[in-house]
């Protein structure tokens, strides 16, 4: 591997500062020196005391100020654009890398065939909660192998490859990262590697905080189809948050009429993509935890998905903070 590569780590940010300065300390701490880099945290913040403080410590810190109205693809751009780096890694501000991450990526783009784009496995907390132990096994589902889809929490990939595809798509709020991934993997393979980890510090703990989330991130799923490929296992994810209000309005007339087989039909397809989907989660799962913690899972993600999903065909919500 040729050494002395030059690599920007790009973060946009929003919101409290404990866990960016975890993300920038991990990236820090990166072992090696396979290669040199520059940290560029774009932040929706007006001010940010703890950052300035790394970034007056570290001459290859760097913080960028936007506007609140700039969309998390617009502030990766931003970064993108004031970067130096031949290599781009994009990463959330709730990201802590494991010390060979940097390393890792520039092997995994050197040394899988065609691979274009790499991102590190997720692993839990040393104190996960059921919760973050079910996402951590959704993220892993697909593990040392190609994907059709990486989610935008740590990319690694060149700047030439990045400006083929005209960087994020900066109309979507959320979904950006399907259609960003989608766009980079008709150049080359995109690679989901266990070589190097990370742990996801803003990882939904709670069910409460997980339904506002993913209203939130559901939003743009529909916008998101425009443009791109839409893989096959991809495609219930946009028909179950239209048929589920139906079939339970359905449901519900049936009861009203007295019609008997239509009201059971519609509730047997109600639930089916509840129970579907749990016992394929709980075999990822099983030795962590319960069934009736994956079905509580999907009780709260289907119904979230739904209010995200048609909601967001005409307003926009806001979030606390960039993810």
């Amino acid at each position: 591997m040729t050494k002395n590569k030059h690599v920007s780590f790009i973060i946009p940010h929003k919101g409290r500062e404990e866990m960016l300065i975890q993300t920038v300390s991990s990236i820090l701490n990166q072992s090696g020196e396979q290669a040199t880099y520059e940290i560029i945290v774009v932040s929706q913040n007006k001010s940010s005391n703890e950052l300035s403080k790394l970034a007056e410590q570290h001459s290859n810190v760097v913080i960028s100020f936007q506007e609140e109205s700039l969309t998390i693809s617009a502030l990766r751009n931003v970064g993108a654009a004031q970067s130096t780096g031949e290599y781009l890694a994009f990463l959330d501000a709730d990201i802590e890398l494991s010390q060979n991450w940097l390393n890792a990526m520039l092997s995994t783009i050197d040394e899988q065939d065609n691979c274009v784009l790499a991102s590190a496995a997720q692993i839990n907390s040393p104190t996960a909660p059921p919760l973050e132990k079910i996402r951590t096994a959704l993220s892993n589902a697909d593990l040392d192998c190609n994907v059709s889809f990486l989610p935008g929490r740590n990319l690694f990939l060149s700047r030439e490859t990045f400006e083929k595809v005209n960087g994020f798509p900066e109309h979507l709020i959320t979904c950006e990262d399907y259609y960003f991934t989608d766009q980079v993997n008709q150049l080359g393979n995109l690679y989901y590697t266990s070589a190097a980890t990370y742990v996801h510090l803003g990882e939904d703990k709670k069910y409460k905080e997980m339904y506002k989330k993913e209203i939130w991130r559901g939003q743009s799923n529909l916008q998101s189809i425009s443009g791109r490929n839409i893989p096959l296992r991809e495609i219930p994810s946009f028909i179950i948050p239209i048929a589920l209000p139906i079939l339970l309005i359905i449901f519900i007339s049936a009861l009203f009429t007295s019609n008997i087989e239509i009201a059971i039909l519609a509730l047997c397809s109600f639930l089916l993509p509840f129970a579907l989907y749990s016992v394929r989660l709980y075999k990822l799962v099983r030795k962590e935890t319960s069934f009736w913690r994956v079905l509580q899972f999907y009780v709260t993600y289907f119904p979230a998905r739904v209010i995200g999903t048609l909601a967001g065909l005409f307003k926009s919500f806001s979030n606390s903070g960039v993810k």
